[in-house]
């Protein structure tokens, strides 16, 4: 009754300010476009798309003998790329350059959400900013956009936002209503109230106790570094000259007119792979580099100030069980006022974001007081019988956003939460700020200054509705006839699908067999998850270069769980070695930068400080000499350490048999000082962290309960990771 009473009272309350809202959506002048329309207009209208995609080194090749280019993009994240494909489907003669990997930036370390922004619509309210309304109206209808573009990388994703307090319904649901009423047409599908039953059925690891009720709410969710790299092959297939892995060193000017000031007429790069430099030329240069903004800004005029305030933004991932399958949660006001998503991603679970000042730099690394207070925020939210471990954490990263300052505002100190679009006097465009969702049109208004500034010969925007790269011949039963066609495992087949859309058959062509009954191709390169062998493969088709460009942008392994892609790197650097025909020592170069790429960019350095030679042994007595006894075990000659030797011959009495390499590995995540053995006292440290939460899933530790137990049964002992972390 009561709750009946709360959601009546909650209409009228809501009834003055969903009408003021909807005279604010009919006085605005966007558009409203109906996708399957707009579509067809954009294909028609662009150019011709290529059925091949160009090589790096014919890209690199074009670059340096196409003469002076239409427009030149320095920065290969969603915005550039963005930038790239508008102007090549405009018909201008475009290229872009990236100085390491499309995506590599903050485009890849977001949320993962494709939202107009619930907290800015409250701002806007609250403070009658028609500008802030004006960016969440243009951002839900991008995000109607981009999940039409690209519908194999993304999805509608419900959201719950779970209400504790019985004054917090009507004032939850009010805003909810007035962000799907924003929407308007391009509402993905209606908010509605849940009771508590229903809210704990649908999220059974929600806290229990004084939970009133929850409200469920839309918005998009998509994979990234997949999108960026699609937007970045779709702009080379309409002819952009794209090339990652060149940096930009200095810009060329051209003296001015009638004696003016010089204007910027292209710039001199660097081919990072191979060391060569040479000119762009382009009538138009676009600075599209996020973080990095001002540097490229200060390239054409040292003595410009700055407009990019960055930010620091960290997420975790933890196993997909904190989760269900398809609900996040919002945390609308954590304990110092900042919003928190837990979202199920990949089968995983991601948590974030923080956010605190940062200097620009291009590793930005994870600090362990972030994690931990993700982690708090995420015990606030579930139920007592849910515990919440650090060991759970499997991967760990921190993304900088670029937030601006416009220069042409009167108030140059006050950060502008929409994009900034400013011509320097040399003719230099920049593009700043914004936010993932709007990258399309963040885009087009960059385009449109172009030609409006340089006298370009171009038409109107054409993106609107473009399919990207993989989206043409995609259907959501496409990866069933992957099933029956290759022989690819079904989760194989769905991961293809979801990744590569229409492009998923490339894959699987080139598919190796497994020499088994079933399934008939696709070896995988870690068995729990379902990235296949011949994705390193084509990912080197799509322009990676290294094999951090592998595990964290072709694949999201790097993302998913950090152990695991170490686990993977090996194989990885082979098969790139073969495709890109790399020595052994280039191998080696590959391995070792990718390992320090995880160990600090990734989060596994918060790993091993998890457990260190210092580490506190916090056990009772009675644990202790439980633990030592399962260590003399293994260690039959009382030395005092374990070797491989050792679990291999433990392993042999019971008749089980595990690979050398794996062995290796297993000893390897507990021994500290990496002297190539397990001293009692790390194992006694492993053991009490695990006690602690601090570590889970270690393989050891199982290994070693399980070889106790089994010794006496003789059955074979798991040794499959079971959602360790970090």
């Amino acid at each position: 009754m009561a709750f009946q009473k709360a959601v009546k009272g909650t209409a009228l309350i809501g009834g003055g300010a969903i009408a003021t809202v909807f005279g604010l959506s009919q006085f605005s002048q966007y558009r409203n476009k109906h996708g399957a329309l707009v579509q067809v207009e954009a294909e028609e209208g662009a150019p011709v798309r290529r059925e091949h995609l160009p090589t790096r080194e014919q890209q690199l090749a074009a670059l340096q003998s196409s003469g002076e280019f239409d427009v030149l993009v320095i920065g290969g994240g969603a915005t550039g790329c963005g930038c790239a494909l508008d102007a090549a489907t405009r018909g201008l003669k475009t290229a872009l350059l990236e100085r390491d990997d499309f995506s590599s930036g903050t485009s890849s370390r977001s949320t993962k959400l494709i939202h107009g922004g619930v907290r800015y619509l409250q701002k806007a309210i609250m403070n009658l900013d028609f500008e802030q309304y004006r960016m969440v109206k243009e951002a839900l209808e991008e995000r109607a956009h981009l999940l039409q573009s690209a519908p194999h990388l993304s999805a509608p994703l419900p959201i719950m936002l779970p209400i504790y307090k019985w004054w917090q319904l009507p004032y939850y649901w009010v805003g909810i209503k007035l962000y799907d009423l924003v929407a308007g047409s391009q509402c993905l599908k209606s908010s509605y109230v849940l009771t508590k039953a229903r809210a704990l059925e649908l999220f059974p690891m929600l806290r229990r106790d004084k939970l009133v009720g929850a409200i469920v709410y839309y918005d998009g969710q998509h994979n990234d570094a997949r999108m960026n790299l699609a937007i970045a092959l779709t702009a080379a297939r309409y002819g952009a000259a794209t090339a990652n892995y060149t940096e930009v060193r200095t810009l060329l000017k051209s003296p001015g007119t009638g004696g003016g000031r010089p204007r910027v007429c292209g710039v001199r790069c660097r081919d990072v792979i191979t060391g060569k430099e040479f000119d762009v030329r382009a009538k138009c240069v676009i600075n599209a580099t996020g973080p990095f903004t001002d540097s490229v800004r200060k390239m054409d005029d040292q003595e410009v100030p700055n407009i990019c305030q960055p930010s620091a933004g960290v997420h975790i991932v933890m196993p997909g069980y904190y989760s269900p399958d398809n609900m996040g949660l919002l945390d609308p006001a954590t304990s110092d006022g900042r919003v928190i998503f837990f979202l199920p991603w990949e089968k995983m679970t991601i948590a974030g974001t923080t956010d605190s000042p940062t200097d620009v730099t291009s590793h930005p690394i994870p600090t362990e007081e972030d994690i931990n207070f993700i982690l708090s925020e995420v015990r606030n939210y579930l139920g007592a019988d849910v515990e919440v471990r650090r060991g759970d954490v499997l991967a760990a990263w921190s993304g900088i956003r670029p937030l601006v300052t416009n220069p042409d505002s009167k108030d140059t100190q006050s950060l502008s939460r929409n994009h900034v679009v400013t011509v320097s006097d040399s003719g230099l465009i920049t593009i700043a700020g914004g936010k993932w969702t709007t990258y399309r049109a963040m885009a087009r208004d960059t385009i449109d200054t172009a030609i409006r500034e340089h006298n370009l010969k171009a038409g109107s925007c054409r993106t609107m509705g473009l399919q990207l790269e993989g989206a043409q011949d995609w259907s959501p039963t496409l990866y069933i006839r992957l099933v029956q066609d290759y022989g690819l495992e079904s989760e194989v087949a769905q991961h293809l699908a979801s990744t590569y859309g229409g492009k998923a058959f490339e894959v699987a062509k080139i598919a190796q067999v497994t020499g088994k009954r079933w399934p008939i191709v696709g070896k995988r390169l870690v068995s729990e998850f379902p990235y296949i062998e011949a994705e390193v493969v084509y990912g080197v088709k799509e322009y990676a270069r290294t094999a951090v460009d592998i595990i964290s942008r072709r694949t999201r392994l790097a993302f998913l769980n950090v152990q695991a892609a170490h686990e993977a790197l090996p194989r990885i650097v082979d098969i790139m070695g073969k495709e890109l025909n790399w020595c052994e020592q280039k191998k080696k170069e590959e391995l070792e930068t990718a390992k320090t790429f995880l160990y600090y960019e990734m989060g596994y350095k918060v790993k091993t400080d998890q457990l260190t030679d210092s580490s506190e042994i916090s056990l009772v007595p009675s644990d202790i000499e439980r633990y030592k006894k399962r260590f003399h075990m293994f260690d039959k000659d009382k030395k005092g350490f374990i070797t491989i030797v050792d679990v291999q011959r433990v392993l042999q009495s019971i008749s089980v048999q595990i690979d050398e390499n794996t062995l290796h590995e297993i000893l390897n995540e507990v021994d500290l000082n990496k002297n190539g053995q397990v001293e009692l006292n790390e194992f006694l440290q492993l053991m009490s962290a695990i006690q602690k939460g601090r570590v889970s899933g270690s393989r050891l530790a199982v290994l070693m309960k399980s070889a106790e137990e089994k010794l006496r049964r003789r059955q074979p002992i798991p040794v499959d990771r079971s959602g360790g972390g970090l």
